[in-house]
């Protein structure tokens, strides 16, 4: 399995809620890099760290929250990129969005060691009411 298949099956668990498939993909010693200014902005840690500063935040509060992938690009030296939306509401202002996003992936023999997120934080912002 190519790295850009593993990342498509990633969104793909994601999707479904398969928490346990998405955490599996992850290395130990995982760096998860959300945007600065993003309402989780910061890294995080570890397979747990993500769990709980991230996954279980989007899980309580949102509504509907779904990450779509338009693209995935597969550089063929353990870098991935992938491109897609964001979309949900935000439990907290009752308030919907719907904002494009790039993640870098970089895995080492098949694992997830790092990810960064790219999105625009204004828009995000502005249309959730915060």
């Amino acid at each position: 399995m190519t790295n850009g298949e593993i990342i498509k099956g990633l969104y793909e668990a994601f999707a479904r809620g398969d928490v346990p498939a998405v955490l599996g993909a992850f290395s130990e010693n995982i760096e998860w890099t959300e945007a600065e200014g993003f309402m989780y902005g910061g890294t995080y840690h570890g397979p747990n760290g993500i769990l709980s500063g991230v996954f279980m935040r989007l899980a309580t509060e949102w509504e509907g929250f779904t990450v779509t992938l338009s693209k995935v690009v597969d550089g063929g030296d353990g870098n991935v990129i992938s491109t897609g939306t964001y979309s949900g509401k935000y439990l907290k202002t009752g308030k919907s969005a719907a904002v494009p996003f790039a993640h870098e992936w970089e895995l080492l023999d098949g694992k997830i060691v790092k990810f960064r997120q790219h999105t625009d934080t204004l828009v995000f912002a502005r249309d959730l009411g915060l």
